[in-house]
Order: C-alpha cells, then sequence, then structure tokens
C-alpha cells in the first residue's frame, strides 16, 4: 500500500505572529496620531514654557530664567484682565447661542418637508467654509457704509440713516458680531449632534410619553434632553475648546478694536509674542488659556460620568 506523504506545515513567522496580538497592532495604528499630537501640540508647548519664564525676545534672543514674573506683569496689566473677560464672554456666549441655533435647527431638520436632504447639506456650509472666506462676507454685512442689515433696517423705516449703528465701529456692537459670527460657525455641529442625539432616544419612550399626555415642550425638555445631555456637553466641550484658543475671527474681522473691545486671549498673545516680539510675554499670555480650559474640560466630564451612571 503506498502512503502519500502530507506536506509539512511552514512555520508562521515571527514578524505575524506579533501582528496577531490585539495589543501591538492598537498600538502601532496610534503612533502616527501620537507622533501628530506630540509634534504640532506638545513641542509647541514646551517651547511656551521655556521661553514664558525666560527674558527672551526678537530683538534680545539671549535666555535669561525670570521666573514667574512675566505671569505676573501680565496679570497686573489692566488690558490683559479686559481681554480675559472679553474671551469668557466671546466664548460662552457665542456657544450657548450656537447651541440654541442647534437645537431648534435639529427639530426643523426632523421634520419631514420637501427637499430636506438639500436643506441638510447646505446648513454644514458655514463649518466647510473657510474662514477667511466667511469672514470677508461678514465684513461686508456689518460695513458701517454698505451693511445688508442697516439697508434692511432703513427700508423698513426702524432707523434712518444718520441713525444707523456702526456695527464694527462701536464696542458694544462689535463683540456682538464676532459672537454672531462664531455662532454661526459652530451651529451646524451643534445641529448635528442634537441629531445624532434624538434620533438615538428610543421611539417608544416618546410614544409612551405621549399616550401619557406629555405635551412638545414636556417631551423635549423633560424626556429627550436630559437623556441626550451627555452628548451634548461632549459637543459643547469640543466647542468651548476650539472658541477660546481661536483668533481667525478676531483677526480678520475687527483685529481687536475698536480699542481692544473684542481682543481675545488668543489675538492678545500673538500680537504680543509675534507682532511685538515680546516673545516671553506672549507664552505667558498664551499659557494662561490651559488651566481655565483643563478646569472646564475636567468639569465637564465629571458631569457627563455622572448623568451615564
Amino acid at each position: 500500500m503506498v502512503s502519500i506523504a502530507e506536506p509539512i506545515a511552514k512555520p508562521a513567522s515571527r514578524f505575524r505572529f506579533i501582528l496577531d496580538r490585539r495589543d501591538v497592532l492598537g498600538a502601532i495604528f496610534m503612533a502616527p496620531a501620537i507622533l501628530y499630537v506630540l509634534l504640532l501640540v506638545g513641542l509647541p508647548f514646551l517651547l511656551a514654557m521655556y521661553y514664558s519664564v525666560s527674558a527672551y525676545t526678537l530683538y534680545n534672543p539671549t535666555w535669561r530664567f525670570v521666573g514667574l514674573a512675566n505671569f505676573v506683569d501680565v496679570v497686573n496689566n489692566p488690558t490683559f484682565l479686559r481681554t480675559l473677560g472679553n474671551t469668557f464672554l466671546f466664548t460662552f456666549a457665542s456657544n450657548f447661542l450656537g447651541l440654541v441655533m442647534g437645537k431648534f435647527g435639529a427639530f426643523l431638520l426632523l421634520q419631514p418637508f420637501p427637499g430636506r436632504k438639500i436643506v441638510r447639506a447646505l446648513v454644514i456650509l458655514p463649518w466647510a467654509v473657510p474662514i477667511a472666506l466667511a469672514t470677508i462676507a461678514w465684513e461686508w454685512i456689518f460695513d458701517s457704509l454698505y451693511s445688508v442689515v442697516n439697508w434692511t433696517l432703513i427700508a423698513l423705516g426702524i432707523v434712518t440713516r444718520p441713525e444707523a449703528p456702526n456695527w464694527l465701529g462701536t464696542p458694544e456692537l462689535a463683540m456682538l458680531c464676532i459672537i454672531i459670527i462664531n455662532a454661526w460657525r459652530f451651529f451646524p455641529f451643534a445641529i448635528v449632534i442634537f441629531l445624532a442625539g434624538i434620533t438615538a432616544v428610543p421611539q417608544d419612550i416618546i410614544d409612551a410619553a405621549t399616550v401619557d399626555g406629555a405635551g412638545f415642550w414636556r417631551r423635549n425638555y423633560q424626556i429627550i434632553v436630559p437623556m441626550i445631555l451627555p452628548i451634548v456637553a461632549i459637543g459643547l466641550i469640543f466647542g468651548i475648546v476650539f472658541t477660546f484658543t481661536d483668533l481667525s475671527i478676531v483677526f480678520l474681522l475687527t483685529n481687536g478694536g475698536p480699542a481692544g473691545a473684542t481682543s481675545v486671549l488668543g489675538f492678545q498673545g500673538f500680537q504680543v509674542g509675534i507682532a511685538s516680539g515680546d516673545v516671553a510675554h506672549g507664552a505667558a499670555i498664551s499659557l494662561f488659556m490651559l488651566p481655565v480650559l483643563l478646569i472646564v474640560v475636567i468639569a465637564m466630564l465629571r458631569f457627563i460620568r455622572r448623568r451615564e451612571i
């Protein structure tokens, strides 16, 4: 009887065996993202800490340790205190307005109507359009001579031409303008967050509440909003972090004016550290954003964890 020899299986390579391990494969996939964060976030952060405790300027680049003297100078500066207040007002007012707009926009987009898919696609435009292009458009909208808002108010007889507001030349109105623009940028993201949260609420719960006699407002504020609050809080964290560290709208629209009424921390850090050449004090101003954002993020994450429990 003739026996057929079975082929000898080749031993698996050691490299393939290592890649089969989930922890090793996960580390390989995460390595590019970690390297990206270290190079573009970690390295500038270390440089900012290095410069903030020195007397480094573009005109005298010799490093000399001064401790916390730069931070003391910044805190004792009335301009910085005003800028810090502007930053808080700009951040929280624009995010609150964006959330309100996003909430009502999400409820409208959940209703069936002709062209809903097209409207959903167009809603993303404020978020997708480059900020420089969008700011130029808003600059024309709020222009002191050619403002379409003023033209509408004059045409409706609400104000006369001499009484037309100077949107970007009045401190209070200039702050209102940058808040509106940032809320306009943020509300598409808020709509996406609310749409994801509302559609995740089980329909059985809403139907049961309707049978029990709960109207639209009670279903909204006593059932839907408490259930989607952790999701909304995550979106709000991103909005606060991005807004608190942003300087693009202020830089492109008002340049911090009039008379510093719209200056925020990111813009002042750029002006002091880059435009004026005082790198040490500019780094100290920028580092003030870190503890504030850290406290806000930790507080909101603790709130989310309690809600999920």
